[in-house]
């Protein structure tokens, strides 16, 4: 899933090797915090957060094969 966010993350940045996705696994959440670089935060957003919500819905489609429930937090840097 990391492998995912953080392809999703760098082909929708100016600079992708400033991507850094770290996941943190508990009992039954898993957390994935993503961290991009200056001025890349509003790119991984999007408009009205529409690119935010679909990165989340992915990874929560995704999660679903785990049997645990996936966060995404967007880190700015």
């Amino acid at each position: 899933m990391k492998e995912l966010i953080e392809h999703i993350a760098k082909s929708l940045v100016d600079y992708p090797e400033k991507v850094d996705v770290k996941e943190i696994t508990g009992q039954r959440t898993v957390v994935y915090e993503l961290k991009v670089g200056e001025g890349d935060i509003g790119k991984i957003i999007g408009k009205e957060g529409k690119t935010a919500k679909a990165i989340r819905t992915i990874l929560g489609a995704a999660s679903m094969k785990t049997g645990k429930r996936a966060v995404l937090e967007i880190l700015e840097p």
